[in-house]
């Protein structure tokens, strides 16, 4: 896949690979693109945090393993006030671009450094 759609969001999710419920109404596609690029990539993340079969935090990354096919791992969590469980299939999954330039850098270098690689690699991943 070189780039992640609607379209490709919903048919991965209508397969059943999603065992968990979201607690957000909304995600962003571009971040849900960076992210499955690192991940296909070998690039490793943090687990996802979860109360039951909520997800609380990392939501984009949570999709983005399904898209690559990859097993996170998990924590558990505390509800936090986004207590409402939204079906996957109710979820909007919105083209816009939620984080600015210095956080995608940010996020980007601390990729980097949690991997043990250069930035530059990082960046070659995310084009």
């Amino acid at each position: 896949m070189e780039h992640i759609t609607n379209e490709i969001i919903l048919n991965v999710i209508s397969e059943g690979k999603a065992s968990l419920f979201s607690s957000h109404a909304r995600l962003s596609i571009p971040i849900i693109n960076r992210i499955y690029k690192k991940m296909i990539n070998d690039i490793k993340f943090d687990d996802i945090k979860i109360c039951d079969h909520l997800i609380i935090d990392v939501h984009h990354r949570y999709i983005s393993s399904l898209l690559a096919n990859i097993k996170l791992g998990s924590v558990p969590s505390y509800r936090t006030l986004a207590t409402l469980e939204y079906e996957w299939t109710d979820v909007e999954f919105v083209d816009e671009e939620w984080d600015t330039k210095s956080k995608i850098k940010f996020l980007n270098q601390l990729d980097a450094y949690f991997n043990n690689i250069p930035f530059n690699k990082i960046i070659e991943i995310t084009k």
